[in-house]
């Protein structure tokens, strides 16, 4: 059995939750979580224990019963998510406090200020004979690099920042380094279904002194593709093109693949929390992590962008004739990865249509952004009459974005 399914299994039995959307709801909550392996482990003790009992779990995997029933408490409280049998951090609320002698530490402030990202290894000979003359003991190497670590924390001396200027007020900025985060790797997540993983990106078109900005995304299943042009590459506009494509997509999203670039960060990590969505990063200066949006990066500049070079001043004329691509794109495009049928085509016939279908259906005409018509065949069946009507449903979403900025 697989993990997704056992994990499952195991869920409904231990929080009695009826339904397959209330379920998946809940699996999303550690689908990404970095204690995954442990979650399940107590999930599995949980399951063990209400079909062995006390004396069994505890033999098999030394937990007592006051441990289990805490276990329950905490998804009980938790309205059922499974991150709350994440273990809780166990470092000490009050920490123990380096004990440095004053003459030590006011020696490295000053050699710090007279002589800025001095290391330790340069101060301290000079903090060994200063010692020395003063009748104080002195410290070693590691200790120096420690201390310089607390005098940075506690804002004592200066930390590395670099000094520009504002080209608007004309005012001295100092820009201190950004704090490490953590980023969420893909790793071996596999995605199954349309909207598993969403690839986006962003293209650059320089022409005459002017530059612009083509946001791209791609659903790795289905190949289902969406673009929209920019002015610049601010995680404002990334947000505005993570919402155009929510609103167009025919299915719903979880996991969004992007590299580290600024446009991904801030208002659109905000807008990805907000619609509860899974951003993973890929490895700096590894581009072939998103090897399907890059082949459909160079497509879109072959066959579309290189074309209208000479409308790039306007977005919005720019920005029609691209919608009338994408349409084309998706609704009438053979792709070799899926059979040589266009992504919407493979959605329909394999994640929403029924098994049996009429073959006398399928001959798209064409579409254009502000003009769509419906599939046209001989017969209307009860599934094809659905699939049309999802059809349309979709193109006319597509052609309603008009907000360009």
């Amino acid at each position: 059995m697989k993990r997704g399914a056992r994990v499952k299994q195991i869920y409904v039995a231990v929080s009695s939750v009826n339904g397959y959307s209330h379920v998946m709801k809940y699996l999303d909550d550690i689908t990404s979580h970095p204690q995954r392996e442990c979650i399940e482990q107590r999930i599995k003790i949980i399951r063990f224990f209400d079909d062995y009992g006390e004396d069994a779990t505890r033999r098999a995997f030394g937990k007592s019963r006051s441990t289990v029933y805490l276990w329950k408490q905490k998804l009980k409280k938790a309205g059922g998510k499974l991150s709350a049998l994440a273990p809780a951090n166990r470092a000490p609320l009050r920490k123990r406090r380096r004990i440095v002698d004053p003459f030590v530490q006011d020696f490295i402030i000053r050699y710090r200020t007279a002589h800025p990202r001095a290391d330790k290894t340069t101060i301290t000979p000079a903090l060994v004979a200063a010692c020395k003359s003063a009748g104080v003991r002195a410290v070693s190497e590691s200790t120096v690099g420690r201390i310089i670590h607390d005098l940075k924390e506690r804002r004592l001396i200066p930390k590395s920042t670099k000094l520009s200027i504002n080209g608007r007020s004309g005012r001295l900025v100092a820009r201190e380094p950004r704090p490490i985060r953590r980023k969420i790797r893909r790793k071996g997540f596999t995605p199954k279904l349309p909207g598993d993983l969403v690839q986006m990106d962003t293209v650059a078109l320089f022409v005459d002194g002017l530059k612009r900005y083509i946001f791209t995304a791609l659903d790795v299943n289905t190949r289902f593709a969406f673009a929209c042009t920019y002015p610049s590459t601010s995680s404002v506009n990334g947000r505005d093109f993570l919402h155009k494509f929510l609103q167009v997509a025919p299915f719903k999203v979880t996991h969004i693949q992007t590299d580290n670039g600024g446009e991904f960060q801030k208002h659109f990590a905000e807008c990805c929390r907000a619609n509860h969505l899974v951003h993973f990063f890929n490895y700096p200066k590894h581009p072939q992590a998103n090897g399907h949006l890059e082949r459909f990066n160079r497509t879109l500049q072959e066959q579309f962008a290189y074309w209208h070079l000479d409308e790039l001043d306007d977005l919005t004329t720019f920005n029609s004739p691209l919608m009338e691509y994408l349409l084309w794109y998706n609704t009438e495009k053979p792709h070799r990865a899926i059979g040589n049928q266009p992504p919407l085509r493979y959605y329909l016939d394999n994640y929403i249509n029924a098994p049996k279908k009429s073959n006398m259906l399928w001959t798209l005409t064409r579409c254009c952004a502000k003009t769509w018509y419906p599939l046209q065949g001989p017969r209307r069946t009860e599934t094809s009459s659905s699939m049309i009507g999802t059809i349309n449903l979709i193109l006319s979403s597509m052609s309603g974005i008009w907000d360009f900025r």
